[in-house]
C-alpha cells in the first residue's frame, strides 16, 4: 500500500510539476517581451474628464522603460525622450518583477467650460518609489514623490493607495508624468475620477476591507478558544497561519502602512516578506498535521516538510536579503506549497478521510486565486479589480471553510477518543456518557431501557496458553461478532479487558435476553474452529425494576454476570430471574433486536 501511494504521489507531482514548468517558462517570455514592436508613439488620445465619471487611464497611457533607472524628469520630458514613448496598444501594463524604471505619461482633458477638479488612483500600492509631476491650476509644475518606501506622510491624501490630486482649468489639457520603480512587481493600474466618484467608491472599498478583516478576526477569536478548550496542535498551527495571514494581506493591500506602522515604512516593507514566509510556514505544518500526511504518504510528507523548512528559512532571511530576491523565492514557494497541498489533499480524499473533503474544497478555493494572482503578478494576466483582490476573495474563503475542516478533524479526534483500539467499537468513556444519556431519557420518557454485560469465559487462562496475539485476535473476533448482531439504536461497547456491554434502549428485560441469547449462541459456533471460546451474558433493565441511577443498573447487570459464571458459564442470567437456572431460549427474536 505504501508503495503504490508513493508512485501515485510520484506521476501526480510529476504532472503538476510539468504544468508548472510550462506556466513559468510562459512568464519569462511574457515579461521579457516589453510593450512590443507594433506599438504607435504618440497617437494616444486624451482621456476627457467629466462631470461624475471614473476612467480607466490604461488605454491613454503612453509607456517609457528606463532599464537602468537612472532617468530625470527634465530628460523624459524632452523633445528627444518625447518620441519614445509607446502606448500600450492592447497590451497589459504589468510589468511582473521587472528591474527597470517605468515612465507613463497620459493627458487628461477638461473640454467644459467650468474648472473640474480630479483624482489620479494608482490602485496598486505595493510600489517603493512612485513619483508624478504635472502641473497645478496656477500654472506651476509640482512634483510628488511618495511610494511604499517613503514615510506615509508623503502623500498628499491620506489613504491606502497612490493618489494624485488636480484640478483642471476650463477648456485645458494637463500632461501627466508618472515615475514607477519597484523591487517587487511593477502593476500600473491609473484611473482617473470625480471627488465625488472616488469618495463612493472609497466608502464602499473601506467597508469590504473592514467585513473582510473582521471576518478574519472572528475566525482568529473563535479558533483561540477552540484551542485554548481542546489544546488540539491543529488548531495552535491553524492560528500561525491565519494570524500571519491576515497582518500580511493587511501590508499586501496598505491597510497596515496607514494605520499601524505610517513613518516605518521599511519595517512594513520587510514585514511583509516575513509573515509571507511564516504563514507559508504555518499553512504548511496545519496541511499536514490535518491531513495526516506522514501516514498517507511518507515521501509526500517529506517535501512537505522541505517546503515548510525552506518557508521558514525565507521568513528568517529576508530582513536581511534583498526585497527583490526573496519576493520572486517566496513567490515560487507559494505556488509549489500549493501544488503539493493539493497532491496531498488528493491522496487523502482517495483514502477516504473526512477532513479532506473540506480541506480540497477550501484549498481548491484559494489555489485558484493564487494562481490568478501569481499570473497577475508574472505578467500572463492583465492588472484589474479581479486579478489584483482574487488572493483576498479566495483567502477569506479558504479560511471559513478550513475551519469547517478543524471541525471535522476535531470531531475525528473525539471519535477517537470513544473508539477503542483494538476491537473498534466504542470504549468505557462513551459507554459511561452514552449510558448516562440513555438512563435519563428512559426515566423522562417513561421507557424500557435494558443493559447486557458480556465477559469471555476463562480467557485469562486462553490468552496464557496462545499467547496475548491471539488473545488480540480472539478479542476482535468476539467484538466482530457482537456488532453483527447488534443493531442500531443499541450500542455495544468494550468495558474492558474481555468485558463487552450492550446498551439497549426500548427494549424490556425479555428482550433483551433474547438478544444476549442468540449473541450467546453465535459466539460459541463462530469461534469453534480457530478459538473455541464461549461467554456468560447478564442482563438487567427498567422494565422490571426502576433503578435510581444507571450506575445501579449496571452492578445489577454485572451482578447477574457473576451468577451466570457460579452457574457454569455459557449461559445468559437475568438479575431478575428468581431461580438458579440460567435462561435458555432458542426462538428467533424480533427484528427490532
Amino acid at each position: 500500500m505504501a508503495k503504490s501511494g508513493m508512485r501515485h504521489y510520484g506521476v501526480v507531482l510529476c504532472t503538476l510539476l510539468a504544468l508548472i514548468s510550462s506556466v513559468v517558462a510562459q512568464a519569462g517570455m511574457g515579461s521579457s517581451a516589453g510593450i512590443g514592436e507594433d506599438s504607435v508613439s504618440g497617437l494616444v488620445s486624451p482621456a476627457n474628464i467629466t462631470s461624475g465619471e471614473r476612467i480607466d487611464l490604461e488605454g491613454h497611457l503612453e509607456l517609457l522603460e528606463d532599464p537602468d533607472g537612472t532617468l530625470e524628469f527634465e530628460q523624459v520630458q524632452s523633445l528627444d525622450y518625447a518620441g519614445k514613448f509607446e502606448s500600450l496598444n492592447g497590451k497589459s501594463s504589468n510589468f511582473g518583477f521587472s528591474t527597470s524604471a517605468w515612465w507613463a505619461r497620459f493627458t487628461l482633458a477638461n473640454p467644459s467650460d467650468q474648472s473640474r477638479e480630479v483624482i489620479v488612483r494608482q490602485d496598486y500600492p505595493l510600489i517603493d518609489w512612485f513619483d508624478a509631476w504635472y502641473v497645478d491650476e496656477s500654472g506651476l509644475q509640482q512634483h510628488l514623490a511618495t511610494g511604499d518606501l517613503r514615510a506615509f506622510d508623503t502623500r498628499p491624501v491620506e489613504h491606502r493607495l497612490f493618489l494624485i490630486p488636480m484640478q483642471l482649468p476650463p477648456n485645458s489639457e494637463r500632461t501627466v508624468y508618472v515615475r514607477f520603480e519597484s523591487q517587487g512587481a511593477i502593476n500600473i493600474g491609473l484611473f482617473a475620477h470625480a471627488p465625488v466618484d472616488f469618495l463612493n467608491m472609497a466608502v464602499r472599498e473601506y467597508l469590504a476591507l473592514g467585513i473582510y478583516y473582521g471576518g478574519f478576526l472572528v475566525l482568529l477569536i473563535y479558533n483561540l478558544f477552540m484551542y485554548l478548550m481542546v489544546r488540539e496542535r491543529a488548531f495552535s498551527y491553524y492560528l500561525i497561519y491565519l494570524a500571519s495571514y491576515g497582518l500580511y494581506m493587511s501590508i499586501h493591500n496598505g491597510i497596515s502602512f496607514q494605520f499601524l506602522a505610517p513613518a516605518y515604512p521599511f519595517l512594513v516593507n520587510k514585514a511583509l516578506l516575513v509573515l509571507l514566509g511564516i504563514s507559508l510556514f504555518g499553512g504548511t505544518l496545519f496541511s499536514r498535521t490535518i491531513l495526516n500526511s506522514s501516514e498517507i504518504s511518507p515521501r509526500g510528507d517529506a517535501v512537505a516538510y522541505f517546503l515548510q523548512m525552506a518557508s521558514l528559512i525565507s521568513a528568517v532571511a529576508a530582513p536581511f536579503v534583498s526585497y527583490h530576491f526573496m519576493i520572486i523565492v517566496l513567490s515560487v514557494l507559494t505556488v509549489a506549497i500549493c501544488v503539493h497541498m493539493v497532491i496531498l489533499g488528493l491522496l487523502a480524499l482517495a483514502r477516504g478521510t473526512g477532513t479532506a473533503r473540506y480541506y480540497m474544497i477550501a484549498f481548491s478555493a484559494l489555489l485558484l486565486s493564487v494562481y490568478v494572482y501569481m499570473a497577475k503578478t508574472f505578467g500572463l494576466l492583465p492588472h484589474n479589480f479581479f486579478t489584483q483582490n482574487a488572493f483576498q476573495i479566495g483567502s477569506l474563503i479558504e479560511m471559513v471553510l478550513l475551519s469547517l475542516a478543524v471541525a471535522s478533524r476535531l470531531n475525528e479526534l473525539k471519535a477517537e477518543s470513544f473508539t477503542d483500539a483494538l476491537t473498534q467499537l466504542y470504549n468505557r468513556r462513551y459507554f459511561n456518557d452514552q449510558m448516562a444519556i440513555e438512563f435519563a431519557r428512559a426515566l423522562q420518557n417513561q421507557q424500557d431501557l435494558a443493559l447486557i454485560v458480556v465477559d469471555i469465559d476463562n480467557f485469562k487462562q486462553f490468552n496464557d496458553t496462545h499467547g496475548h496475539a491471539k488473545g488480540d485476535a480472539a478479542l476482535k473476533t468476539v467484538a466482530g461478532i457482537l456488532k453483527a448482531n447488534v443493531r442500531k439504536p443499541n450500542t455495544v461497547c468494550r468495558y474492558g479487558g474481555e468485558e463487552f456491554v450492550i446498551i439497549l434502549p426500548e427494549i424490556n428485560e425479555r428482550e433483551a435476553v433474547f438478544v444476549a441469547e442468540r449473541i450467546r449462541s453465535a459466539v460459541e459456533r463462530e469461534t469453534a474452529q480457530g478459538f473455541g471460546l464461549t461467554a456468560s451474558f447478564g442482563v438487567a433493565s427498567l422494565h422490571v425494576e426502576r433503578f435510581e441511577s444507571a450506575e445501579a443498573l449496571f452492578v445489577a447487570a454485572d451482578h447477574a454476570l457473576y451468577r451466570a459464571k457460579e452457574s457454569g458459564r455459557n449461559q445468559v442470567t437475568s438479575y431478575h430471574q428468581k431461580d438458579d437456572t440460567p435462561v435458555r431460549d432458542q426462538r428467533s427474536l424480533p427484528d427490532s433486536a
